[in-house]
């Protein structure tokens, strides 16, 4: 008796094992080498893209890219409470500012994000209710992504604190899928495989 109880144990703590690690996988961003089966050059970098845009499209983007001017917040991207605006600058208005509550880091017992730069994109680079394929060129157009040129998107999503903070976002709400490191690095492939973007 005392064995089959020690078997059910052992089967019980091996599948909540396996069970662990299945989650924790499933949370991954695949790798630039995971695409190398694709010949297709755009294929392939569309394919990166499409992979990254679990990224961008997770609430930890969507809340701080909305298509108005007040953002969102949580993982069920509520708008936000207080009603704030998002001010000529995205730092909110004259008499509202983001940096009244979201100070330089995340304030947990108070459930409050923070980073010393907390803003909202500005509007031409808002994703939400975009699909991956409308991000995608919207992403790689200056005059929609901050001026920036596809290059520097490398170093802005891979190494920025403040896109960073997706990674950490504080008690009660989800991370983005992968780390920063797993981001930056399927921008810079798809960067460097002619940043193709998705069909849909």
């Amino acid at each position: 008796m005392m064995q089959m109880r020690g078997r059910v144990r052992a089967a019980v703590l091996a599948l909540a094992i396996c069970t662990t690690a299945g989650a924790a996988s499933a949370n991954d961003l695949a790798s630039p080498e995971s695409f190398a089966k694709i010949t297709d050059e755009a294929a392939r970098s569309a394919a990166m893209f499409s992979e990254l845009g679990r990224v961008l499209t997770s609430p930890r983007c969507v809340n701080c890219h909305p298509a108005g001017d007040r953002p969102h917040q949580g993982d069920m991207g509520r708008l936000h409470q207080p009603p704030v605006e998002r001010g000529g600058d995205g730092k909110g208005t004259p008499t509202m500012r983001c940096s009244t509550c979201h100070q330089a880091a995340n304030f947990d017992p108070g459930r409050v994000p923070g980073h010393p730069e907390w803003h909202l994109a500005p509007i031409e680079m808002a994703w939400q209710g975009k699909t991956i394929a409308e991000i995608c060129q919207q992403i790689k157009d200056p005059a929609r992504n901050g001026g920036r040129a596809v290059d520097a998107l490398i170093d802005h999503i891979g190494k920025d604190t403040l896109v960073g903070w997706a990674w950490a976002p504080g008690f009660g709400r989800s991370p983005a899928p992968g780390t920063q490191e797993q981001a930056g690095a399927l921008v810079k492939a798809w960067a460097e495989s002619g940043a193709a973007c998705p069909a849909k």
